[in-house]
């Protein structure tokens, strides 16, 4: 890295300061591989393989071994999904009962969903589920990730299980895996089975209102009970209604991953 020349006439100043000029033009802060290793990308071998193999950027350029980082400041990516490096983000995850809606505040008094986890830091709920839904929902102050995970164009899967009014025949089931015609138009195709009569189990990767509620309409069976049971990699049967408790490293990592892989399988040129 080039000092700037010295004005014409000046004596060169001495090797030393020119040395502690150019170290102060270096990124401060802590080396990349060992802020990716804290936050679950594996050891820091493992780490100074994935920045060597170009699949790290910070700020958007491509990162290379050595480059120091601010995780107050510079947003890491891996496989172009965000790393949570920031400190004091949190990752909870839900099970919402049916009664509680999803939102920091109800002007009808009604329960939140923001009440049933810690109140600091303050977090915000990952998506929606109406008021009769139950089952999985991330609550975060990651901001970066949240978003990445609600936007259709990274395709991350929620899996539902419903319970409709009577049983579906093999071509309805047809319907909701090509795609049910809705007032918002033609939904994505979808994953859909029927593991017994009147209970289905379908998987989407849109996030419309009410969507799996209105597609279950719309082929004439309306749904009794509907319960979110999977986000992405994330599922948890043990946890009970009401209950929250935090992502694991390796839980967080594999969201990640799967935000990348979604944004890579229906990235569609526009």
């Amino acid at each position: 890295m080039a000092t700037d020349p010295p004005e014409p006439g000046a004596p060169e100043p001495p090797l030393w300061e020119q040395w502690a000029e150019q170290r102060a033009k270096l990124p401060t802060g802590e080396r990349l591989q060992k802020v990716l290793a804290a936050t679950g990308w594996g050891s820091r071998r493992s780490c100074e393989e994935l920045i060597a193999a170009g699949r790290v950027t910070v700020n958007g350029e491509v990162a290379e071994l050595g480059r120091r980082v601010d995780p107050n400041v510079d947003l890491i990516e891996v496989d172009g999904a965000p790393v949570g490096v920031k400190p004091g983000l949190v990752y909870y995850l839900l099970n919402k009962p049916t009664g509680v809606v999803t939102t920091a505040k109800d002007t009808h008094g009604r329960t939140t969903v923001v009440e049933l986890v810690p109140s600091t830091p303050r977090v915000f709920p990952v998506g929606r589920l109406d008021i009769d839904t139950e089952g999985l929902l991330l609550m975060t102050n990651d901001g970066d990730l949240a978003h990445r995970i609600t936007h259709p164009s990274h395709g991350i899967e929620k899996e539902y299980l419903v319970h409709v009014r009577g049983r579906v025949t093999p071509g309805q089931l047809r319907q909701l895996r090509d795609g049910v015609e809705l007032e918002d138009g033609m939904t994505a195709p979808a994953q859909a089975s029927q593991p017994s009569p009147g209970v289905l189990r379908i998987t989407i990767h849109e996030g419309r209102n009410r969507q799996v509620r209105r597609m279950c309409d719309a082929i004439g069976h309306p749904v009794l009970r509907l319960v979110r049971t999977r986000i992405g990699p994330i599922t948890d049967r043990s946890l009970r209604p009401s209950d929250w408790r935090e992502l694991s490293t390796g839980e967080r990592r594999a969201l990640t991953e799967a935000v990348a892989a979604g944004a890579q399988r229906y990235d569609r040129p526009t």
